[in-house]
């Protein structure tokens, strides 16, 4: 049974918009850990911050009135895309802090009147206005998946995601929805890293987090990359890799290599092949290598005639 983030919340199902803030307001302010000191007040007090994250987003609470749990993380079919498009599932950031201090407007509204061991603080003449120093929420990092063939020619990506929007009253937001479009240059390696700055949630006493995307690169049917060379894997049997033999191999940008082999094909052999590899990334009109390894298949069986050939040429 998924978690029930209206029970959470001491709520039915038909709870509105107001309902959700009115008891996230209440239970958050009774359970925060600077004021609760029960066990499992943390705890508490992370469960009210995910499912207010939930229920006051139109777009994951749709998902979850519809799907549950298991939908919302695990994600549902893309309506009108093929079996294999799926969105991608909600992961709550697990900073219970970050959505109390955007609902409250700032770090806590205990921290004007208590220190964080619990002291009272003697407010100086003039208010509390102007205690407060600016934060920046902490950077999202999020994978972004591209094939060998993204990362040889270069391409564009965008993305939609969502996020929450200051409206003008300066008090309130909404969740909007905004595309950011990503130059793919070739020659890019796994772990390259592409930075939005203040893209993230915003909130009226904070600094939007950074979205940062990470390159992945997805398997390839025929080659395995390793820095800037290709690898690549031809099966050849025992008398090719005897006599010689020409390796045929499909590049990324649809050429056809033929590749002659003169040497014999020992299991540890290698054929480098200069300049089929990737573009490099500072130098992208220069590129790295192609290395062939070879599969070499052994007969299964052999005839006397065969056998005595084999002897007369190998073992004389």
């Amino acid at each position: 049974m998924g978690q029930d983030y209206y029970a959470v919340l001491g709520l039915g199902r038909g709870a509105s918009t107001a309902d959700i803030q009115r008891a996230y307001r209440l239970l958050a302010l009774r359970s925060h850990p600077l004021k609760c000191r029960e066990p499992g007040a943390q705890e508490r007090f992370r469960q009210l911050a995910e499912a207010y994250d939930v229920l006051s987003d139109p777009a994951k609470k749709g998902v979850y009135d519809r799907f549950g749990e298991e939908g919302l993380k695990g994600g549902i079919p893309l309506e009108g895309g093929d079996d294999d498009s799926w969105t991608g599932g909600y992961v709550f950031h697990n900073n219970p802090d970050k959505v109390f201090r955007e609902f409250f407007g700032g770090d806590n509204p205990f921290a004007e009147f208590f220190a964080e061991d619990g002291s009272e603080v003697v407010v100086p003449y003039g208010g509390l206005r102007g205690r407060g120093v600016l934060k920046q929420d902490p950077p999202i990092v999020r994978d972004l998946h591209l094939s060998l063939e993204d990362l040889f020619h270069g391409c564009t990506k965008k993305i939609k995601i969502s996020r929450r929007v200051m409206n003008e009253d300066g008090q309130t937001s909404t969740i909007r929805d905004k595309i950011l479009t990503i130059d793919v240059r070739p020659g890019w390696r796994q772990g390259t890293r592409i930075t939005f700055e203040k893209e993230g949630d915003q909130g009226p006493n904070v600094i939007p987090a950074d979205i940062t995307f990470v390159v992945r690169e997805k398997p390839h049917l025929r080659f395995q990359r390793a820095d800037d060379n290709l690898s690549y894997v031809a099966t050849i049997p025992l008398g090719k890799a005897l006599v010689g033999c020409t390796v045929e191999v499909r590049t990324l940008d649809g050429r056809l290599l033929n590749v002659p082999i003169n040497d014999i094909v020992h299991p540890k052999y290698c054929k480098v092949v200069p300049g089929e590899g990737m573009p490099l990334p500072q130098e992208p009109q220069r590129r790295g290598d192609l290395l062939i390894s070879f599969n070499i298949c052994f007969p299964r069986q052999l005839t006397p005639e065969k056998k005595m050939l084999l002897k007369s040429a190998l073992l004389s």
